[in-house]
């Protein structure tokens, strides 16, 4: 099928629209008439998942994040963006972003669910028409648990290695609020929903300490490890659309390591 036709479709569902205005989405490199029967997804374009995308034959690779976010004045092999354009190109891979279009209509969902909240509600609120959209999720835990095994259940839920806590660990919480990615933006909108804990991630030491100290923990399970859930929720949209794809994902990897 034509890349084109795989862009109408996600465009249905994730409209463009919805991103930010400085955000940069949509086909950012090749053609969208380009014949498609191989999907690459993954949360960046690395030149690391680039080389994966190549050996796997991809004729698509989808990503969360865009690669190109800036004008460009020198595409080169002289800079890491310039070998990941040219290596594009010269393999004639096409390259799709959904960045916050995704973050508001599908990703906010999604980390609801793996942590299983109830009852959640839009948790900073983009678009208030006859249906609410916007950031992030507010609602209920399974059951109320101290922070300590609140921390631990979020690295259960999103299968990640660690996670940053702020607060007291024999706290209670119930209600708990989550954006995934950078999220610090969004804590006056957890605090005024009641939320006693927060979900997200690059939290800073002061952002930290305050929103504690507000009356809210915050547990910090980082831009990654809140995000790489794209790759398996956007392969099963794709595969319960367009079953003839193949569709594979990047090597789930952070890109730190805790020594």
């Amino acid at each position: 099928m034509k890349c084109k036709e795989i862009i109408s479709w996600l465009e249905e569902q994730y409209p463009v629209s919805y991103a930010e205005s400085w955000d940069n989405v949509g086909l950012l490199v090749g053609r969208d008439d380009k014949e498609v029967s191989r999907v690459f997804l993954a949360l960046d374009l690395t030149e690391e998942v680039l080389g994966e995308a190549l050996q796997a034959n991809a004729d698509l690779i989808i990503t969360h994040h865009p690669m190109i976010f800036g004008g460009i004045k020198k595409i080169t092999n002289l800079s890491s963006e310039g070998r990941r354009i040219l290596g594009l190109v010269g393999a004639d891979i096409s390259y799709y972003a959904m960045h916050t279009n995704y973050d508001i209509l599908g990703m906010a969902d999604v980390s609801a669910a793996y942590l299983h909240l109830s009852g959640a509600q839009v948790l900073s609120v983009t678009t208030d028409g006859e249906k609410q959209e916007g950031f992030g999720r507010v609602g209920d835990l399974p059951r109320e648990m101290s922070l300590k095994e609140c921390a631990l259940y979020v690295k259960e839920c999103l299968g990640i290695s660690d996670v940053k806590v702020y607060g007291e660990p024999s706290a209670r919480v119930r209600r708990a609020a989550v954006c995934t990615g950078a999220g610090k933006s969004m804590v006056k909108d957890a605090l005024a929903a009641g939320a006693e804990v927060y979900v997200t991630g690059d939290i800073d030491h002061h952002t930290g300490i305050d929103t504690w100290a507000a009356g809210m923990a915050v547990i910090d399970a980082g831009h990654y490890g809140t995000e790489y859930i794209f790759m398996e929720a956007m392969k099963k949209a794709l595969g319960g659309q367009f079953p003839a794809l193949e569709i594979k994902t990047a090597r789930v990897k952070t890109p730190y390591q805790i020594y």
